[in-house]
């Protein structure tokens, strides 16, 4: 049977990025249609069973902020989901799909279709046009769209489109990261088949059979045995348990070493070859839980008989932690997250329009080849919208795992939140390309970052600022445009990137900020060039702005209001924001208090309304 659809936009892969995709272009008014493999919506959220956020607990942008709140209101709070020590946000896959199939229900421009996987994409030269799907019945499914988004597991949209593309490991001569290999190859990241185990509680016996070709010494040095002297230098295996530890009682087993990852690279394999080769993963992932239940003496954890309808209880799909990775309009390397104000960095993050605070994390343990990786520390990051665009092909966005970034890359950017948000970003982008009958790279980049603002998302990751604070728009734009600069900090397993809103702004660098207007506007430079590293006041600020406007005439605003007890220059100034009406907070507009010291986020605030940067200034 064959079923021929038309729509506006086409998501190819239910997953992580694929669902934020569709959710975002239906409330941009788009149709859409979701067609995914298994019976969830989620991908390594949910299907692959991936329950405890990786990163990003400070930077709830978008669709990931939304999906943390959901979880915070089902199981009532953040305390409650903060079960685990790898994770703030820890959940039940369960209730996670639920969540999602929850959201896409309530969008009357969803359409999903379940059990399809991808087998042909449909082309019109290098356009893309939609793509055909089958399922293990054999019935297919013909989608036409005028634009199609990739967010398959293995990025097999973007092959059968014949996009160019990466896999394996860049050598360092390629792209310049130091600490590449000196040799290119083909090995990616390990993948993992998660189990979730649940407490049936004491003097309960839940011991699966051992599966074929079970080998304890495999998980040996996985954990050790509380109380066992001998091996004092491994982590007890209650310690190793509470690592996952989920709320009601249950266990995400997702553990590194000695543990449950498990080496293949199926990127280029058939449908079937691809089933065949990951029953050895499935059966390694059994003989962990089958080693805790024995060896470790924990029989009352069984696998959860509430959490996936699966025959044996793991979850539908594994997670992959690398797909096939498109060569796009732009390439992310280590070079541009290593530090965003780089020279190599300079074009890149000013088009950001996703945010990560995770450091470089490669899981490489159980490779075919030993693979010593030492990585430097990077900053927190942003994605730009250039890798999602092939370099050649139309039609099509990459999402998921599968942007334009390197191997080494791929270890900060394949995280959830960040996924989730790339997801968001493309739903976006698709639907000002529908909107405006364009191809996706021929979408204003700002406009699609005003866009994603208005639904609170972050485009540069400061930590330190929150979406509902009065400046955090005028804070995000202004940055991005380049005009005020963030600040690196490196704590614990994750990296902060500070605006600091509450310092004051020295004279130098409020000058510097809005001569880098005047030259991006091509206006007069300013006469001022002496410099300050005093604090300015707000008074100064207000003049270097009237000076920067060309110290506009009092007359020139009829409207402007007189009655002001201040005099001098900034009065002109002061004027002209009454005029065209400000909103400022309480504090600067109805008491100015001109000689108390500017904040940087009132600074921002006030270049952000006057010259307008994050419109008027070029990428």
């Amino acid at each position: 049977m064959l079923l021929d659809i038309h729509t506006e936009i086409l998501v190819a892969g239910g997953g992580t990025s694929g669902v934020c995709a569709a959710l975002q272009s239906a409330r941009m008014g788009r149709k859409v249609i979701i067609v995914e493999e298994t019976q969830w919506l989620g991908g390594m959220l949910t299907s692959a069973g991936v329950s405890a956020i990786d990163g990003n607990h400070l930077l709830p942008s978008g669709m990931w902020g939304e999906f943390r709140d959901l979880l915070y209101d089902h199981y009532g709070g953040a305390k409650a989901v903060a079960t685990g020590w790898v994770s703030h946000t820890m959940f039940e896959p369960s209730v996670g799909a639920k969540i999602f199939r929850e959201l896409v229900a309530s969008e009357r421009n969803i359409t999903v279709y379940y059990g399809y996987r991808v087998d042909h994409v449909l082309m019109e030269g290098d356009r893309v046009l939609g793509a055909e799907f089958v399922n293990t019945q054999g019935d297919r499914l013909r989608i036409e769209a005028y634009v199609t988004i990739e967010a398959t597991e293995y990025g097999d949209v973007l092959a059968l489109a014949g996009c160019d593309y990466m896999t394996g490991r860049e050598s360092k001569s390629q792209f310049g990261e130091e600490a590449a290999p000196e040799k290119p190859d083909d090995i990616i990241q390990d993948l993992t088949y998660v189990a979730i185990l649940k407490d049936y509680g004491a003097g309960m016996h839940t011991t699966i059979d051992p599966p074929d070709g079970y080998n304890s010494e495999v998980y040996r040095e996985c954990c050790r045995k509380m109380n066992d002297e001998q091996n004092a230098s491994l982590l007890d295996s209650q310690r190793m348990l509470e690592y996952g530890k989920l709320p009601n009682r249950k266990y995400m087993i997702n553990w590194p070493d000695y543990g449950n990852d498990y080496y293949l690279n199926l990127l280029e394999l058939s449908y079937s070859e691809r089933i065949e080769k990951l029953e050895a993963a499935r059966k390694h992932t059994l003989g962990m839980v089958y080693y805790i239940q024995t060896s470790l003496g924990y029989s009352n954890l069984g696998l959860a008989n509430n959490e996936f309808p699966t025959a044996d209880r793991l979850p539908f799909i594994p997670y992959h932690r690398e797909s096939r990775r498109v060569r796009g309009v732009v390439l992310l390397t280590l070079n541009h997250v290593i530090d965003l104000y780089s020279e190599a960095a300079q074009s890149v993050y000013k088009a950001g329009i996703a945010v990560g605070d995770y450091p470089l994390d490669h899981h490489h343990s159980k490779a075919p080849q030993r693979i010593e990786e030492v990585f430097p520390l990077i900053s927190a990051f942003n994605v730009p919208y250039g890798c999602m665009i092939p370099h050649k092909v139309d039609g099509l966005i990459v999402a998921e795992k599968s942007i334009s970034v390197t191997h080494i890359v791929n270890g900060c950017t394949r995280l959830q939140p960040v996924v989730m948000q790339i997801g968001q970003a493309a739903g976006a982008g698709a639907a000002l390309a529908v909107d405006a009958e364009i191809q996706l790279r021929e979408v204003n980049v700002r406009q699609l970052q005003q866009e994603l603002l208005s639904h609170h998302c972050w485009l540069m990751p400061f930590s330190d600022i929150m979406a509902d604070d009065w400046y955090f728009a005028a804070a995000q734009r202004v940055s991005v445009a380049g005009i005020l600069r963030g600040q690196t900090v490196h704590k614990d397993w994750r990296n902060e990137f500070y605006f600091h809103p509450e310092s004051m702004v020295s004279a130098d660098e409020a000058l510097s900020a809005i001569q880098i207007v005047l030259q991006e506007e091509k206006r007069r430079p300013l006469i001022r060039t002496s410099s300050d590293a005093d604090a300015m006041s707000r008074l100064d600020a207000l003049h270097l702005v009237w000076e920067a406007l060309g110290k506009p005439e009092a007359d020139a605003y009829p409207n402007a209001r007189r009655d002001s007890v201040y005099e001098g220059d900034y009065l002109k100034t002061v004027r002209y924001f009454y005029d065209f009406g400000w909103k400022l907070p309480k504090g600067f507009c109805n008491d100015l208090q001109p000689e108390k010291k500017i904040t940087r986020a009132e600074f921002a605030f006030l270049v952000d309304t006057v010259f307008d940067p994050f419109t008027t200034i070029a990428l």
